[in-house]
């Protein structure tokens, strides 16, 4: 049997009174953690739920989130994270589509009012039993009159579990992806992939024991979830936890709390590079500062000469996706860094390029990258015609176009034809389109990612109105962005009397982006 807790119980009995996780003033070691997570469990079993159930979580960057998280494994249970921008009918989907039988949510802001939009979803999701308030202390009541509380999921039960069995291959954690197209789907990921990619994390990364991590990418993504979260509680190093990126905050924390490990998207470091940093120590922070990880999108090579330059420490690249655990390349600390490349295979992870017909093909050409091994997602959850596309021949199809060169590098050419990378997140735009086709004015719209110097793409949206109705591009971007998560929505509008089609009625996307 393989529970990926472990990594959690082995800590707290090598390092209970060691920091595991910093918010703000709030300071709890690896026993506090693992106490709390039993708590969880029991409360989880004693409200029915079972081995291979599914429950969902949608909260920021607390310690709640990795309590809750071990807790929902400990049970025997799968964890379905969810976006924290997520709008009630996206929550309502991934709630049915996983067969989430319960859903912790955290309350939120005014900003960000999760709770009631995580309440709302639940309530249109009848297969889902249990509906949990994460509020700000254990003790504090919902907001939500007559829901339960994750403080009162947790009162009287014992800091002791007896983790549930479960096997390697089990299915630990179900994360959304859309793939190329269409609506979100479940990447089941088991318990044996995800600790076999912590655990190559730590290597990848050289842990030491005194490491000190900031953790401000979402917990959800399983970027942080596994190269920081998971890997930093394996190897008992403390994490700082801050739930949203601020330049101030991050270098802030950086420099109070003495940070050597950070890991971000490249928006971050464009963040960080632009920002007036003249009122803190920057001399104490890069002294401390041992290595930088960059993931999620094409890091500019300019960034990262200039944030190595300014900060005195490498940035290493990688490539990974939520089908991937998420690690697949990187570059190596113990071998030459190429900037602008991802690196090489990890540890047990074969990598291949191929042409349209699964072909391999000569070394400088783009084709497809594929690759196989102990990371890859058992499939997607229910999606057996998906899955048969995805992973046919034994090969993940990632989707993407790379090359390699001589010394066996890889170097993304393009992601996904149709794909939006804004941020480090993942938009597809299919999703967008067929939310703005529901205005009542909109005719028809394609959505392109067009470049962006601080997000790498900002999405736009190309507009043909329907006769006779009109609509401001402020009034139908601030109607979108009321009906999609706030990362989604279209920043800009152009309105057309009709879109480019091929012969078949395709709308030629190629053409709108020129």
């Amino acid at each position: 049997m393989l529970n990926l807790s472990v990594i959690l119980e082995d800590s707290a009995r090598r390092y209970p009174t060691k920091e595991a996780f910093i918010f703000g003033d709030t300071r709890l070691n690896y026993a506090q953690i693992n106490g709390a997570a039993n708590q969880i469990a029991h409360g989880l079993v004693a409200a029915g739920i079972q081995a291979g159930d599914k429950v969902a979580l949608s909260c920021l960057n607390l310690p709640y989130f990795p309590m809750i998280y071990f807790g929902i494994l400990k049970a025997g249970a799968s964890v379905v994270p969810l976006s924290v921008l997520l709008k009630r009918n996206e929550i309502a989907y991934h709630l049915k589509d996983a067969d989430a039988k319960a859903y912790f949510c955290f309350v939120g802001t005014e900003q960000l009012p999760m709770g009631q939009e995580g309440y709302a979803g639940f309530q249109e999701a009848d297969n889902c039993e249990h509906f949990f308030m994460i509020t700000p202390k254990p003790t504090d009541p919902s907001p939500i009159e007559g829901t339960q509380t994750m403080g009162m999921l947790m009162a009287n039960q014992l800091p002791t579990f007896t983790t549930s069995p479960t096997n390697a291959e089990d299915t630990a954690v179900i994360i959304y992806t859309s793939g190329t197209t269409g609506q979100p789907k479940g990447a089941e990921l088991t318990h044996s992939s995800l600790l076999l990619n912590a655990n190559l994390c730590r290597d990848l990364l050289g842990f030491q024991q005194e490491d000190i991590s900031l953790i401000v990418l979402p917990l959800f993504h399983i970027f942080a979830m596994t190269v920081l979260m998971n890997a930093g509680i394996y190897h008992g190093i403390t994490a700082v936890l801050l739930p949203r990126f601020d330049a101030s905050q991050v270098l802030g924390l950086m420099q109070k709390e003495k940070v050597t490990l950070f890991a971000g998207v490249p928006t971050m470091y464009w963040g960080l590079l632009n920002f007036d940093d003249s009122a803190f120590d920057l001399k104490s922070i890069s002294d401390r500062l041992r290595v930088c990880v960059s993931g999620g999108a094409s890091l500019p090579v300019q960034v990262l000469k200039d944030f190595e330059e300014k900060y005195n420490v490498p940035i290493l690249e990688g490539y990974g996706m939520s089908e991937g655990s998420p690690v697949v390349t990187f570059n190596h600390l113990n071998q030459i860094r190429k900037p602008g490349s991802i690196g090489t295979p990890v540890w047990g992870v074969e990598v291949k390029l191929v042409d349209e017909n699964d072909q391999e093909i000569p070394i400088g050409e783009k084709g497809e990258l594929l690759y196989r091994g102990h990371n890859v997602m058992k499939g997607y959850y229910q999606r057996p015609e998906a899955n048969a596309t995805t992973l046919r021949g034994g090969w993940m199809h990632s989707g993407d176009i790379a090359t390699k060169d001589e010394d066996g590098y890889y170097y993304i050419v393009d992601r996904v034809k149709d794909m939006v990378i804004r941020g480090g997140l993942n938009v597809y735009p299919r999703e967008v389109e067929e939310v703005m086709m529901k205005h009542e004015a909109v005719s028809m719209v394609a959505v392109i990612g067009v470049p962006h110097e601080q997000h790498g793409e900002e999405i736009k949206a190309c507009v043909v109105l329907k006769d006779g109705k009109k609509v401001s591009e402020e009034a139908l971007m601030a109607w979108t962005k009321e009906h999609i998560a706030a990362y989604k929505y279209p920043r800009i509008i152009e309105f057309m009397t009709a879109l480019p089609m091929n012969a078949t009625g395709k709308i030629l996307k190629k053409e709108l982006r020129k």
